[in-house]
């Protein structure tokens, strides 16, 4: 079995799944019609995020390095880079795509292929856009909220654009398979050491995480659609009172960032 064939049953789910969620939640007035499911499966990651992702990003976490880890973090954002300028000529903001195509090159070049992140330091911030986002640009709503297994969060809009994304991350490039799981392997761990500080915060909180972890969600991916200035009218998937009052930047910031599970998510996300 090759690197991708296992994705593309996902994909054959997700298109599916987000094809008629699309028609089936068109006029819901609620951001989570699938809660009860949604629940479950919010359950069953934090299950395996407890039981193996947690522990092993802690190991991961105390034994490497930090200059490795954040080495490995670069390798993949740059890749992410080129992705990111092709949403922004999508969206209509050409001059921000050459920006990014810049970085890449730049942290490509002088950076050892994206390992350090010297592009930030001459001024070329990253934007880090994602197809879900363009996807908002175009006008489609988010639709229903999804919590999808391992995978995490989502949306309608975000699950449609889930295959995509996957066809253009590096380890559909690499064969064999070991090696092309190696390497998603190698980049949930370290993400998710990354956000291992972030996301302990959920652990004290006192109210519904799973509330928590889907307006967290649900605010930055809002946010970042509309560049941090989303509009004062409501969505088209009607009024959320979670949505209207503010989260902590960090567990906002953290929502989407990661792909697995709900401690995670709250990535990433980031979606991711």
């Amino acid at each position: 079995m090759s690197g991708s064939n296992l994705p593309r049953c996902w994909v054959g789910a997700l298109v599916l799944g987000g094809a008629s969620l699309l028609v089936g939640c068109a006029t819901a007035q609620k951001p989570d019609p699938l809660e009860p499911l949604n629940r479950k499966v919010f359950a069953f990651n934090e299950a395996v995020d407890q039981a193996v992702l947690k522990p092993v990003a802690t190991v991961y976490h105390d034994v490497v390095p930090s200059p490795v880890r954040r080495g490995v973090g670069n390798f993949f954002y740059n890749v992410k880079d080129v992705w990111s300028a092709v949403n922004l000529v999508l969206q209509g903001r050409p001059v921000d795509g050459l920006r990014d195509l810049a970085r890449f090159g730049t942290n490509t070049v002088f950076g050892v292929f994206g390992f350090i992140d010297v592009a930030t330091d001459l001024g070329l911030e990253r934007h880090g856009e994602d197809f879900g986002q363009t996807l908002g640009r175009w006008g489609l709503g988010p639709g229903a909220y999804i919590v999808w297994p391992i995978l995490g969060p989502s949306s309608v809009r975000d699950s449609v654009a889930l295959p995509i994304e996957y066809q253009i991350t590096p380890e559909t490039w690499i064969t064999p398979a070991t090696t092309s799981y190696l390497f998603s392997a190698t980049k949930l761990v370290n993400t998710r050491s990354d956000l291992l500080s972030a996301t302990s915060m959920l652990d004290d909180i006192s109210l519904d995480k799973y509330t928590f972890v889907r307006s967290a969600y649900l605010q930055r991916r809002r946010s970042l659609v509309y560049d941090g200035n989303p509009p004062d009218e409501e969505p088209l998937d009607g009024p959320d009172p979670a949505l209207d009052a503010p989260l902590p930047a960090s567990a906002a910031a953290s929502a989407g960032a990661m792909p697995a599970s709900s401690a995670s998510a709250a990535s990433a996300a980031s979606g991711h």
